[in-house]
């Protein structure tokens, strides 16, 4: 392991720097081969090289000395020089992995980042619709007189008078007997429910709606399976259903049910049906009140269709209760 001498500290880690050239074996083996060889041909010249003149002799003798241990020399370069490359090209591979290695740590580490910066913006989205829907429902509580439910008075009771020929309503008639009907254009609108708290019309025509009996009973129903699915992400505004046909409206109005009608069904968001199929199979309080819903509806539509338009059937089926009637029939197996 290199000695502080030779390491440095980099952002990615403490690598060795090459170290200084020394004596390793490959210059020992040629050193000693170098000096054997020469101690060799030094005793074979100096014991059988009498013969020839001296000139000759001494050429012969350096070429024939040193000749292989320059060849010898060269070896050993061509061996240092190998190992020193292969050691550079460890250290050099070793740098590599350490640079892929940090790029994949942050790379992952910046993945990570942004999926949890997208899942808290998300939550925060439906954490603020969520209190918009909550905003809203209550202010249909405050019009309901702060009980959920209309109040209903009793009917007023006309002192006798004489000489008076009109006919006393008799005792304990409802208060809704004296109200004319409901129209069909408050109705819609009520269903739908007010678009925004500045929404002066959607609560004129909530306030007329929950004066009658059955359509208060209805947008009660409605409300309470709105703020259901709220808790689990569900919002009417997000679905985009397809619209079915008026006449196929005018015939669920009727009592046809199953295959025939399953255009009414138009919600096709995958998560919506799931979230909601497993909320109607592990919360009983969710389950009951979306049969109470899907009941209620199913008797005003009876009621609005006969009276109503195709235009109006239309504009009914795109209200936030038909949508949410839509999500809840289809889990509840009315259009199978």
């Amino acid at each position: 392991m290199a000695d502080s001498k030779d390491s440095r500290s980099t952002p990615l880690g403490i690598y060795d720097r090459p170290r200084a050239p020394g004596i390793t074996g490959i210059e020992i083996t040629a050193i000693a081969l170098s000096l054997g060889w020469l101690v060799l041909s030094g005793v074979f010249f100096l014991s059988f090289g009498g013969e020839g003149t001296e000139g000759l002799r001494f050429l012969l003798s350096m070429m024939v000395m040193f000749m292989p241990v320059a060849m010898i020399w060269v070896a050993a370069t061509a061996a240092r020089a190998s190992r020193i490359m292969r050691e550079e090209s460890a250290r050099l591979q070793s740098a590599i992995d350490a640079i892929r290695n940090a790029y994949i740590s942050q790379a992952q580490a910046g993945r990570k980042d942004a999926g949890t910066a997208s899942l808290a913006k998300k939550l925060d989205e439906l954490a603020a619709a969520q209190r918009k829907t909550e905003t809203t429902l209550a202010r249909f509580a405050v019009a309901q007189g702060g009980s959920g439910q209309p109040t209903l008075a009793p009917a007023p009771q006309p002192e006798p008078q004489a000489g008076d020929d009109q006919p006393r309503l008799s005792l304990g008639t409802p208060a809704e007997a004296l109200q004319p009907p409901l129209a069909n254009a408050d109705f819609i609108r009520a269903l739908n429910f007010p678009e925004t708290a500045e929404d002066d019309e959607g609560f004129a025509a909530l306030r007329r709606a929950l004066k009658d009996r059955q359509a208060a009973q209805l947008i009660q129903a409605a409300q309470d399976v709105l703020t259901l699915l709220s808790q689990d992400g569900i919002y009417m505004d997000d679905l985009r259903p397809d619209l079915a046909r008026p006449e196929l409206w005018r015939a669920f109005a009727e009592g046809t049910r199953g295959r025939e009608i399953a255009a009414i069904g138009g919600v096709r968001d995958r998560s919506s049906l799931t979230l909601t199929t497993a909320r109607m199979k592990q919360d009983p309080i969710f389950r009951d009140a979306a049969h109470h819903f899907l009941r209620l509806f199913d008797k005003g539509v009876a009621r609005f269709a006969p009276e109503a338009s195709d235009a109006e059937i239309t504009e009914l089926a795109n209200t936030r209760s038909s949508r949410a009637f839509m999500l809840l029939g289809r889990v509840a197996g009315t259009f199978d």
